[in-house]
């Protein structure tokens, strides 16, 4: 490799090189993969990998993600940074703080939001990064089925994934606090990865990313063009009884008494040039890159 990386941004319409984004993924992150999203055509314009690139190979990357931000019901502009890193044989090398450098000045001085890996906390801060807590929200509550079960849509089928971006666009930010709009694209690729739990349809206009594991209803995430009442599709989201649920992003909107039950131990947020509000918030899951 030539003493100065090179360092390709990487769109979807370069398929050669989205290819050989596609290899390096899961060389850094065992459990993840792009190929099926990337099949599925939802890279779009938003999202771009620079990738230090060595004979046609990437070898390390920080990818960039347009984001529509929504932080105590204002819209803000910024971008969500994800798959960085570099293949184990080539760290210590310097080329992930390449690719950083070369990710951050496409940013330009736009607020930046990313998750990090737990064994790389000390990297973020040399790039101006602050870490944010994040909050787990719940309820106690008794739900039991009860009526006919909201269906679960195949995300594999492209008018379910049109009309998911579609509600996304034009319906609801599922927070105000502390959350995003716009992201269906994002929320596509966890379908893809096997990462998102079942998508039910509770009508036409309101979809939600929801199941049960260990008593406990989970919802991950709420596509509707308009804000509901929740508590009267629960039943409706559950084969079994449970005793808990718990929401995938602050729930102020759909549920005001949620309790706050702890701290997300999985969320590693850092932050750069972006005021955060006082208290409690969850960025949504199915927003993460």
């Amino acid at each position: 490799m030539s003493k100065v990386p090179r360092v390709v941004a990487i769109d979807h319409r370069d398929s050669a090189l989205q290819a050989a984004f596609c290899e390096y993924v899961p060389q850094v992150f065992r459990t993840v993969d792009f190929r099926r999203w990337c099949a599925w055509g939802e890279w779009t314009d938003d999202y771009r990998a620079f990738s230090v690139v060595d004979e046609g190979r990437v070898v390390a990357n920080a990818s960039v993600m347009r984001m529509c931000l929504r932080v105590e019901g204002r819209e803000v502009v910024g971008y969500q940074l994800g798959a960085v890193g570099c293949v184990p044989e080539r760290r210590g090398q310097g080329l992930a703080r390449v690719a950083m450098e070369a990710a951050m000045e496409a940013c330009g001085d736009a607020p930046v939001v990313l998750f990090a890996n737990k064994k790389v906390l000390d990297f973020y801060p040399r790039f101006g990064f602050e870490p944010r807590e994040q909050t787990l929200f719940g309820v106690t509550l008794e739900v039991t089925p009860r009526g006919e079960p909201a269906p679960v849509l195949d995300v594999s089928e492209a008018s379910v994934r049109a009309r998911l971006v579609a509600l996304a666009e034009e319906g609801v930010p599922v927070t105000e606090r502390f959350g995003a709009r716009r992201h269906g694209h994002i929320a596509t690729w966890y379908a893809a990865a096997n990462f998102a739990r079942p998508l039910r349809k509770l009508s036409e206009d309101a979809w939600v990313f929801a199941g049960v594991e260990d008593g406990t209803l989970y919802i991950e995430d709420v596509f509707a063009r308009e804000g509901f009442d929740l508590r009267p599709h629960l039943s409706r989201l559950v084969d079994e009884p449970v005793k808990a649920v718990q929401f995938g992003f602050t729930p102020e909107r759909w549920w005001p008494g949620a309790e706050v039950i702890g701290e997300d131990m999985e969320a590693d947020l850092f932050v750069r040039n972006l005021s955060l509000p006082a208290g409690a918030n969850r960025f949504p899951v199915m927003a993460r890159t």
